[in-house]
């Protein structure tokens, strides 16, 4: 099993990660600040599952920055706790797995 971890993570460019890193926390944000905008206009909003999810999928910076620059969700527990631990997990696990296959 660790054979097989430490080649997906060589295989991976750091680049491409990047890359996606980019695009996950841009869209988190934008979609942190679309859903505002509707939620003051009354119309249809993103729910929050896909919000959390943006996060779970590595948007966690640009969906806490889009939380707080927007003010939205800020009062929900969900987020202003879930969103940072999400974070802070995703962080110690890449750390984890660097320092213990590369």
């Amino acid at each position: 099993m660790e054979e097989v971890i430490r080649n997906i993570l060589l295989l991976v460019n750091i680049k491409y990660l990047i890359i996606y890193l980019l695009i996950i926390n841009l869209i988190g944000f934008l979609a942190m600040g679309i859903d505002k905008f509707k939620a003051q206009r009354g119309y249809w909003r993103i729910p929050e599952a896909s919000l959390m999810t943006l996060c779970l999928l590595g948007g966690g910076i640009g969906t806490i920055v889009g939380m707080y620059l927007f003010r939205h969700k800020t009062k929900k527990l969900k987020f202003t706790v879930g969103m940072p631990t999400i974070l802070i997990m995703e962080i110690a696990i890449t750390i984890y797995l660097i320092v213990k296959y590369i």
